[in-house]
């Protein structure tokens, strides 16, 4: 029983850092009805910022601070000067682009910092406490449930109840008509890009140092099993993303405690492909209605 009150409490530690990735994939596809596979690549990429500015300042908040801008920047920057000019025409060439732009992005990295993993801070301790004498959530887990939980809880807000998030949501289902009705179309599809890769720089700072550490791959794998928990939630329900976050963890957890580490990546493929045969649209998807 402890071991499955430990593996359950793991799970949901690393499926929050899940939900907070799938969170980024979901905002770019409501924005710009994209499926981003750069986003792995742009996370890290904002987190080696956050190592060099701690690196020379010594304060993990303002490094944490400048992966988050940094986020931003690169997100507003991709879009402008990168998926502005791509022909959308094919729904295949946006993610030749972001492929293209990984090993790009991957190569960079590897130039300026080299391919050895650096060390990455947290700001809490990750020594689990303990209730009862069985091992629990650590400082840092509860860090990371607060922030995702904030995180998503803001997104929905914005998406729901602001003006600016039914904008930036009918430039994506109906750019033309939208432009008839005097939104900027340009300039919403650029804050969604921006707003999903500051999500993805969160997620990136929050799930890196649980990581082997800070590499031009390290969120390869992670990038994996956040698209697998944004399709089982549905990529158009940040809640979905949540929930669908939270479940991969469990199950990589369980998979990983009982069956061995070895088996995880085919128990992420076997979930996507489970929900992609059953459920496309996701978990959280609305049921469409059949015209007879």
């Amino acid at each position: 029983m402890d071991r499955f009150l430990f593996l359950t409490l793991d799970g949901l530690s690393r499926g929050a850092v899940y939900a907070a990735f799938a969170l980024a994939l979901v905002l770019i596809w409501r924005a710009g009805r994209i499926v981003n596979f750069a986003q792995g690549a742009m996370a890290v990429a904002a987190a080696y910022v956050a190592y060099s500015v701690t690196a020379v300042t010594g304060s993990y908040w303002l490094g944490f601070g400048a992966a988050l801008l940094a986020g931003l920047l690169l997100g507003a920057v991709v879009d402008v000067a990168v998926m502005r000019l791509v022909d959308h025409r094919s729904p295949l060439n946006p993610v030749i682009v972001a492929l293209g732009l990984v090993l790009l992005i991957q190569a960079i990295l590897g130039m300026v910092y080299g391919n050895e993993y650096l060390p990455a801070r947290t700001p809490f301790s990750r020594t689990a406490l303990t209730v009862g004498g069985t091992a629990v959530l650590s400082p840092y887990d509860l860090f990371v449930f607060a922030t995702v939980g904030v995180v998503g809880a803001a997104l929905v807000w914005v998406f729901t109840r602001t003006a600016i998030g039914l904008r930036m949501r009918a430039a994506a289902f109906a750019p033309e008509v939208s432009r008839l009705l005097g939104v900027n179309v340009g300039g919403m599809l650029t804050l969604g890009w921006a707003l999903a890769s500051g999500v993805g720089a969160l997620a990136g700072m929050l799930v890196i140092p649980t990581e082997l550490g800070l590499h031009p791959h390290a969120m390869d794998l992670v990038f994996v099993s956040a698209f697998t928990a944004a399709v089982l939630g549905g990529l158009d329900s940040p809640p979905g993303a949540v929930v669908g976050g939270l479940g991969v963890g469990l199950l990589l957890s369980y998979v990983s405690g009982y069956a061995g580490g070895d088996l995880i990546p085919l128990a992420v493929l076997a979930l996507l492909l489970t929900v992609l045969l059953l459920r496309p649209g996701g978990l959280f998807a609305p049921v469409a209605a059949r015209r007879v």
